[in-house]
């Protein structure tokens, strides 16, 4: 009923406080990283849409630092019409959209120190009267070793099972799982991308979890990144490796280009919807390998992690 719905103008305050938090989140975290790294800096890029197309945003890349060799704390503020492609690719059916998230991907130099991934996002659909018909939330953070840490592993996933139980206990291992079951490379026996971490996707407000609560649950999980990756990446920073380690780490990187060309639902939103290339590729490695038919050696350290893809653990 028309009456449940709400105008476009009237959301205009929630979208104001939910861009506020995705800027001043972008803000912080690119300012710990800098920290972190000790050597570079991050470099700022304002964008806008092409093609008559509604929106921008702002990429922030950082790359050549001591610990990082590539990575990307990026915001977005897009709209414009629900088109044919949008409607069969995304199922859904509006007549115009908003979203706005951050996301980001660091690529570490050293192998011992895992790439990370973070996004949260929030989407509104409107019909041919402006009306609001449809909005969800979706995010996650995931961590993705190049060598298993069962320490780092259990201390990544604590962080976020704490994050979750503080506003609903039935959610961690929800979300969990999902995670688990979406970063897959389905086409390599279902191997996994990494060691997991949450994910949610069109978790739209009801009775029992309206608006506020998901504002504020994606507010806690993105603070929990501070938490959940900053030490790994401090402790492991300095491990010493060497051209097999190298090796191993592009490897996996290749697997991970695979995920996010293939599999990866934002990547393709992005694209369909006439997004920033620029933006929204720079998830992917500077340097990845795809040698035929690579396998570890059995027992090995290399062999330790790939098992962990193919079979996903409780880690707390």
């Amino acid at each position: 009923m028309k009456e449940n719905l709400q105008h476009k103008t009237e959301t205009r305050e929630f979208r104001e406080q939910w861009i506020g938090f995705i800027h001043d989140t972008q803000d912080r975290i690119c300012d710990r990283l800098e920290q972190l790294d000790g050597r570079t800096q991050f470099k700022t890029d304002n964008w806008e849409r092409l093609q008559g197309k509604g929106g921008g945003g702002i990429t922030r890349m950082i790359s050549g630092g001591n610990v990082f060799e590539k990575g990307g704390v990026n915001s977005s503020i897009v709209y414009g019409s629900v088109t044919a492609r949008m409607r069969k690719a995304l199922h859904i059916d509006g007549a115009t959209w908003f979203a706005c998230g951050l996301s980001l991907v660091l690529h570490p130099a050293n192998p011992f120190v895992p790439t990370v991934h973070a996004n949260y996002r929030y989407f509104e659909l409107y019909d041919r009267e402006d009306y609001v018909c449809d909005r969800w939330f979706g995010g996650g953070t995931d961590l993705t070793p190049y060598y298993l840490d069962e320490s780092d592993a259990t201390h990544f996933h604590q962080i976020y099972k704490n994050a979750c139980d503080g506003f609903d206990k039935r959610l961690y291992p929800l979300f969990k799982k999902n995670c688990d079951d979406y970063f897959v490379n389905a086409h390599r026996a279902s191997e996994r991308r990494g060691i997991g971490g949450i994910f949610f996707d069109r978790r739209q407000p009801d009775d029992e979890h309206g608006l506020d609560f998901w504002f504020r649950f994606c507010k806690g999980c993105a603070e929990a990144f501070f938490e959940a990756y900053i030490p790994i990446a401090k402790k492991q920073k300095n491990h010493p490796y060497g051209e097999q380690q190298r090796r191993w780490q592009e490897i996996r990187r290749g697997r991970y280009v695979e995920f996010n060309l293939i599999h990866d639902k934002g990547t393709l939103f992005g694209l369909k919807t006439n997004g920033r290339a620029e933006s929204i590729l720079m998830s992917l490695p500077p340097t990845a390998r795809f040698d035929y038919d690579d396998k570890p050696l059995p027992g090995s350290d290399e062999d330790r992690l790939l098992q962990v893809c193919l079979h996903p653990r409780e880690w707390v």
